[in-house]
């Protein structure tokens, strides 16, 4: 469903991504973590065709993301770490808006986002003024959003920031449902435990670089520490670098 091929990032002369491959298969959700300026969100931006690669290719769903962006993008739900939202119109105006951008079939339409307000516990919130909503709520807008046109795969990037402990149950939950039903999720998080408690397998990359990838018992496994957990891997392999 995601396939990176050797893809390479530079501006000027710094090399924020350097030949990176990766193949997610439908279905998996896969955490990619790394320290502050590892590239990780500069890879995100080229896999949902924000940013050229500097060599390399991106095939979403088979999909050249180069040569056929609008075809490619139909296949992604993108959920960035900063929900920029148009403040002054209602949650259901955005989610109006977004579902045009996306062909959602307009007969279709209510019932969607009236399902998704619910999923998201905005139901009370879909006639008020986006500037009213919280951070949070604004987060978990933007996802209901991406949600709306049943998207194949979802790259989040940073999903978790400024939501309490019942979004984040929710939004790890909805994760793992989407996944079962065959949508591949590519998760970009800081949050070790996240990536932990979700996902199929997980990348690690620093410096541009991917230094590990594999699930979260054989990252452990690799150290030969029977006590290691997945900080301690993370420390080891981006510190030692």
């Amino acid at each position: 469903m995601i396939e990176l091929n050797n893809i390479s990032k530079q501006y000027g002369k710094t090399q924020a991504v350097s030949q990176l491959n990766l193949a997610i298969p439908k279905g998996e959700i896969f955490g990619f973590i790394g320290p502050n300026g590892a590239g990780k969100t500069t890879t995100i931006k080229m896999m949902g065709g924000i940013l050229i690669p500097t060599s390399g290719t991106v095939h979403i769903c088979g999909l050249n993301i180069n040569d056929h962006p609008e075809a490619a993008k139909q296949k992604i739900g993108f959920i960035p770490d900063r929900p920029y939202l148009y403040e002054k119109l209602t949650g259901m105006e955005f989610l109006k808006f977004i579902a045009d951008l996306y062909g959602v079939d307009p007969g279709v339409f209510p019932e969607k986002a009236d399902k998704n307000l619910e999923m998201f516990s905005l139901d009370d919130w879909g006639n008020e003024l986006i500037e009213a909503y919280s951070h949070g709520m604004k987060q978990r807008l933007i996802m209901a959003a991406a949600l709306l046109h049943d998207p194949e795969v979802i790259i989040v990037d940073e999903p978790m920031v400024g939501l309490d402990p019942i979004g984040i149950k929710l939004v790890k939950d909805l994760f793992k449902r989407l996944s079962n039903e065959g949508a591949t999720v590519f998760l970009s998080t800081h949050t070790l435990q996240v990536a932990e408690d979700i996902c199929d397998r997980i990348g690690i990359i620093n410096k541009g670089r991917l230094v590990a990838i594999g699930s979260p018992a054989s990252l452990k496994q690799d150290m030969q520490k029977s006590d290691a957990d997945l900080e301690h891997v993370f420390l080891r392999l981006t510190q030692n670098a």
